[in-house]
């Protein structure tokens, strides 16, 4: 578990382009939105990751979108990622809760498990 903000930085090489990964890790902590405006100043993508095993982390989701788009308006692609597939049998969210919610909110949606590398490069 993330506690306080956990950053990592990564120049990926894909195809034809150059792409610098930066990932900014708050741990869905409400403390840190206010910091949300400089993160994502500079992004094309955005990635809001909830648990599938904590129903508060799900329902935080749309706020979090919510920021981003405030900030970035159409100009940054979102991309809602339900995590931790791994505890299947703990989840609190159905994937097609998730599907729903991404639908409602125009983003694109994968479940993922970051413990067993499911879905990750996907993402």
């Amino acid at each position: 578990a993330t506690i306080g903000i956990d950053f990592l930085s990564k120049t990926m090489y894909l195809e034809d382009r150059t792409v610098r990964l930066q990932l900014w890790d708050t741990a869905g902590q409400e403390r840190f939105r206010s910091l949300i405006p400089s993160y994502i100043r500079d992004s094309t993508v955005a990635v809001v990751v909830y648990d599938i095993t904590n129903l508060n982390s799900f329902q935080q989701t749309s706020k979090w979108i919510d920021d981003v788009r405030t900030e970035r308006g159409s100009d940054v692609i979102i991309m809602l990622v339900g995590n931790k597939t791994d505890l299947a049998d703990k989840r609190q969210i159905t994937i097609e809760e998730g599907e729903q919610r991404a639908k409602e909110l125009s983003v694109m949606f994968i479940e993922t498990s970051a413990k067993t590398g499911y879905n990750v490069k996907q993402v």
